[in-house]
């Protein structure tokens, strides 16, 4: 798939968006076999993947760049918390920069170009209309902070994380569209502090290796993995601090609105390392699909099948699924023969 911008859908309200079907046909469907079991599952994310694939190449750009870029300002308006970044975090900030600049100049050059002459760099933003010329390391010379100035022209959250004493601390990010947690909640926090709340892993001993494993990844070998859960509405920004505008979304279930109201929010999280401050960026890029565009696919339905009915307790609670998850289960058996 190559990029076709859509005109901005919402997220919020009258939840305008949608996939088309060449969206639903790239859609990172996360689940590998008929159950379910939170893992690692980190895997080298070699680039460029398969061609039009999410994996194609280190930040994926899509069909809902528009959308996106028009939430994140919103919630950025609303809440300028959700973009913060310790002093001592500067020089990663410009890491993210040069990487996500060189990257996308080098990946979408008809929406995006970069010119270097020393320290004097150039970057055009096609898609939102953006040129601007600034000196690199210099913060007084782009309109925003580093971070905020890059991150309001990509999709997806990032997180940059700290790494010292053999663990990394979540010390700067932007983070608009989270499924409920918290930047400044978390901020400061170790990699086993804000994995605190995930049931069964701990006893599974799954984030110490995870940590070992992340600590030791070296600059130009980025890895991924995929992470997932159930959202009601398309809605991008599931975070606490807004709460009461989507919590009581979870009682609007019924047995004949799942296919409209139920959504599959799959995470593409990507790890990189940065190579002058040696933080680790952390990449989570947000894909939505509701049930009746995921049953369009029979065999994804038919899994989703399986691995709802054989969630285990603990993570239909932690993932916040208890309230509908009965007729989620219900709903999807009519996809699946062998029920």
């Amino acid at each position: 798939m190559r990029l076709h911008p859509k005109p901005i859908q919402t997220f919020r309200d009258d939840f305008s968006y949608s996939n088309s079907e060449e969206a639903i046909a790239r859609f990172p469907f996360p689940f590998p076999q008929d159950d379910y079991m939170y893992s690692v599952n980190i895997e080298p994310h070699v680039t460029p993947g398969p061609e039009g694939s999410v994996f194609e190449h280190l930040l994926d750009i899509d069909e809902h760049y528009l959308s996106e870029m028009a939430e994140r300002d919103i919630v950025l308006r609303e809440n300028a918390q959700r973009c913060l970044a310790m002093p001592h975090m500067d020089v990663a900030c410009w890491d993210l920069i040069e990487r996500a600049m060189t990257s996308l100049a080098a990946d979408y050059p008809q929406h995006f170009s970069l010119v270097r002459e020393g320290e004097r760099w150039t970057w055009q933003n096609r898609l939102l209309d953006i040129h601007d010329s600034f000196t690199f390391g210099d913060s007084s010379t782009l309109p925003l902070p580093p971070l905020e100035y890059i991150g309001r022209q990509l999709q997806g959250d990032f997180a940059l994380l700290d790494q010292r004493d053999g663990d990394l601390f979540m010390d700067a990010g932007i983070v608009t569209c989270p499924a409920d947690w918290s930047l400044r909640f978390d901020a400061g926090m170790s990699f086993s502090e804000w994995h605190g709340p995930v049931p069964l892993a701990h006893e599974m001993g799954v984030f110490e290796r995870a940590l070992k494993y992340l600590t030791a990844i070296p600059v130009g070998r980025p890895v991924r993995r995929l992470n997932w859960t159930l959202t009601i509405n398309a809605r991008m920004d599931s975070s606490p601090e807004t709460f009461p505008s989507w919590g009581s979304d979870r009682t609007t279930v019924t047995p004949d609105n799942v296919g409209e109201k139920v959504y599959l929010r799959v995470e593409l999280q990507v790890l990189d390392r940065m190579p002058r401050s040696n933080a680790l960026m952390f990449s989570i890029r947000t894909y939505l699909m509701s049930f009746d565009d995921l049953v369009t696919n029979p065999d994804w339905a038919r899994r989703l099948h399986r691995v709802m009915k054989t969630l285990p307790p603990e993570l239909v609670e932690y993932k916040g699924l208890s309230r509908f998850h009965p007729a989620v289960v219900e709903w999807l058996s009519r996809f699946d023969p062998a029920n």
